[in-house]
This record gives C-alpha cells, sequence and structure tokens, in this order.
C-alpha cells in the first residue's frame, strides 16, 4: 500500500530538470506504458516506455539538464498528441478546439503546437475538411440557415474564407430546410392570434440563421396552407 501511494505521488510531482546519473527506470502502476526516471535516486520524471525504449536510456547514463529538458519536452508533445487523437476519435474537430481543449487539460503552449503541427501532417487536423464534415453533418441532422452555419464555424475556429466556401459548395436548400421546419412548427400556434403566430415563426427561423428573403414566402406559403386546410374543414363540417 506505502508503496503504491508512493508510486502515485510520483506520478505527480514536477519534473526535476537539473541533471545527474539515472540511477533507476521504473514502470509506473498507474500506467504501465510509462516509467519513472530517477536520477542520483531521486524521481526526476515521467516518460513513456517506448520513448525510453527509443531514445536508449538505461541505468547508469549521464544526463544533463539539456537532455533531460529536452526528454521532458518530447514526452509532453507525446502526450499532447495522444490527448488530441483521442478526441479526433469522438468526431472531427476544428484545429482551435484541439488547441484549447489541449490548453485546458494543462499541455504548455509549445508542446500544443508541437502536437497540432504533427496531427496536420498526418491529415488528421484540417480546418477545410471539417468545415464540409460540420456542414454535411447539419444538413443531414439539424438544419440551419448558411448564416448561422458561418457562425458556427467561425465560433469554432475556422477561417470565415473557409467556412464560406464549405457552405457554398454544399449549397443548401434553405427554401426546403425552412419550409419543412416552419411546417413542423406552425401547428405549436394553433389558437393564436395570426399575427402573434407570424411573428414567433419568423422569430424561430431567424434564430436558425435563415434570412429574411427565405423566411417572408416561407411564412406566407405556410399560412396559406394553413388556411386552406381551414377552409376544407370548414366545407366538410356543411
Amino acid at each position: 500500500m506505502y508503496q503504491r501511494r508512493k508510486q502515485r505521488d510520483e506520478d505527480m510531482t514536477a519534473p526535476d530538470l537539473s541533471g545527474g546519473m539515472i540511477t533507476a527506470l521504473k514502470g509506473q502502476v498507474r500506467d504501465p506504458e510509462r516509467v519513472s526516471v530517477f536520477i542520483d535516486d531521486h524521481f526526476a520524471f515521467g516518460i513513456a516506455a517506448s520513448t525510453a525504449v527509443k531514445e536508449g536510456l538505461r541505468i547508469g547514463d549521464q544526463v544533463d539538464a539539456a537532455r533531460v529538458a529536452e526528454l521532458v519536452t518530447m514526452d509532453e508533445v507525446g502526450r499532447a498528441t495522444s490527448a488530441a487523437l483521442n478526441l479526433l476519435a469522438r468526431r472531427p474537430r476544428s484545429t482551435r478546439e484541439i488547441t484549447d481543449r489541449l490548453h485546458r487539460k494543462g499541455f504548455a503552449p509549445p508542446a500544443i503546437d508541437a502536437a497540432v503541427v504533427r496531427l496536420e501532417g498526418w491529415n488528421y487536423l484540417d480546418d477545410a475538411d471539417f468545415a464540409r464534415y460540420w456542414v454535411e453533418n447539419r444538413e443531414a441532422n439539424r438544419p440551419r440557415g448558411r448564416r448561422l452555419l458561418e457562425q458556427e464555424l467561425h465560433h469554432k475556429g475556422v477561417d470565415r474564407e473557409l467556412a464560406r466556401a464549405a457552405v457554398e459548395a454544399a449549397a443548401p436548400n434553405e427554401h426546403d430546410a425552412a419550409l419543412a421546419m416552419a411546417r413542423s412548427k406552425v401547428r405549436s400556434y394553433s389558437g393564436l392570434d395570426p399575427m402573434v403566430a407570424r411573428r414567433r415563426l419568423t422569430g424561430f427561423l431567424g434564430r436558425r440563421g435563415y434570412g429574411f428573403d427565405v423566411i417572408v414566402p416561407v411564412i406566407d406559403r405556410v399560412f396559406d396552407e394553413a388556411s386552406d386546410e381551414d377552409t376544407d374543414d370548414d366545407m366538410r363540417d356543411e
């Protein structure tokens, strides 16, 4: 029990960047893929076991402060990259989303920048691809007007020109999407004064990014349809 508690304390200890002789390389209890590096019989830093092997670390090696700093930085970049890959496995993300999440996880800016460069080189991060994914996903599941789509992408850190290009390439049929929304929503306004219902439906479509050039004809059409349905119902009642 004492040994486990001691290992946990080592895992949370800030790295010692001073140099000396490596006196021990011990597997970590919480993560068997990492090792604790001891310099002059004191815990110095943790590092991925694969990195320790790749860098040829051995007990008895002399390492100066610069080499220790290099190894610690190398490890942080690796951990930042792994954390980013875990996020990307859930869904595509913009570069700024990844940067912000890594920052909140406590990674240093140089490690974040290096991880981003690495992911871009592997084609795991590409804001143009992300913008296309976002627009297609919205169109399939939660339609939005072009204006709101561009706002959402800009909020996620996508360049305005890239956002606009993705929206234009998808060429969403705003009229049909807004019409389908309006037809579904207008039923909840039955019984309201027509002017109140029109105002509420206008606000509803506006909040979803549609401009008045789309909203006005759509609202006219759904209320004309509703009026025709009421007329048909009256004729059937007679």
